[in-house]
């Protein structure tokens, strides 16, 4: 019987936080342990420490991870609590993605100052967004607007939204709601025309391959839905090479034994875009997601992607 508390592993902002309680209150109840029996362990990410550049600019995606992963390769922690959109398609060696908790909302919100939506904002206005997938959606909805970097805490870009530095910014709907702070919105994008990052609103959990009394742990809180959709979307992600420094949307519905996948690549200027949609059986979620990709890809040509760098 386990007598030593598991070691969770996090980032330290409130939203890494909040996350990081979900999960170990989820683990609390399906196996009727008390909180003594799980320590919380933050870390500091590079993705934490650099906040004055973008995040393509500092190496897209891993950035809020990699410190995570070394503590959890080492045997320092027992698993990692991560928003699955963060993590690389690509692990290290040894670690997977072994269960995700129940999705929250996959849609992003508009916060602004100057108007509610995106599309009232007066001419020229600036909208700040650290994402560029983001940055192209509202180019390719707005071409006059000046869309600039805009990374921080979710509190402090909404500080920095009330200074006036912008006229409006888009957080993941999801973040706001675990914070408490959905009251601060002004309106809610379409996925639809407004496609999420893929993996946007989800929670993993990593730990190490075949340590079967993590495995054990985590099975009861493994939310099936949630894991076929997101491993549809990771599928069309890595099918791309996608990382944060490309635009890449995309999102699964499950509808029974079927799941749907909508996908998008964009250029950063908002002005070329190839989309795909498909739909299949969930035991093959992920390779639908890995077609989609091929197939846009394949549509798209090299010199599409050429022009992203």
């Amino acid at each position: 019987m386990q007598t030593k508390p598991f070691r969770i592993g996090t980032r330290g902002s409130p939203l890494a936080l909040a996350q990081a309680h979900e999960a170990r209150d989820r683990l609390m109840a399906a196996h009727h342990l008390p909180e003594e029996m799980f320590e919380i362990v933050v870390l500091t990410t590079k993705g934490d420490r650099i906040t004055d550049r973008s995040l393509s600019e500092i190496g897209g995606k891993g950035l809020f991870t990699e410190e995570l992963e070394q503590k959890l390769a080492a045997g320092e922690l027992d698993f990692a609590v991560h928003s699955a959109k963060d993590m690389p398609t690509h692990l290290p060696e040894g670690l997977h993605l072994s269960a995700y908790l129940p999705r929250e909302d996959i849609r992003d919100a508009v916060i602004g100052r100057t108007a509610r939506k995106l599309i009232d904002l007066p001419h020229g206005a600036t909208v700040g967004s650290s994402s560029l997938r983001r940055q192209a959606l509202i180019r390719r909805m707005r071409p006059d607007i000046n869309v600039i970097t805009f990374r921080g805490l979710v509190e402090t870009r909404l500080r920095k939204l009330e200074e006036g530095q912008v006229d409006a910014t888009l957080l993941a709907l999801a973040g706001l709601k675990r914070l408490g702070k959905v009251d601060v919105l002004t309106d809610i994008l379409d996925p639809d025309t407004f496609p999420p990052a893929p993996a946007q609103g989800a929670i993993c959990i990593e730990s190490r391959i075949g340590d079967a009394r993590v495995d054990d742990l985590l099975a009861p809180v493994n939310d099936i839905t949630t894991f076929d959709t997101v491993s549809c979307e990771r599928a069309f992600l890595a099918a791309l090479d996608g990382s944060c420094r490309t635009p890449i949307g995309g999102y699964a519905i499950c509808e029974g034994d079927l799941i749907r996948f909508s996908g998008l690549i964009i250029t950063p200027d908002g002005r070329s875009q190839h989309a795909v949609t498909t739909d299949g059986h969930r035991r093959d979620a992920a390779a639908l997601g890995t077609r989609a990709g091929q197939d846009v890809r394949a549509r798209a040509g090299s010199a599409f992607f050429d022009d992203w760098h």
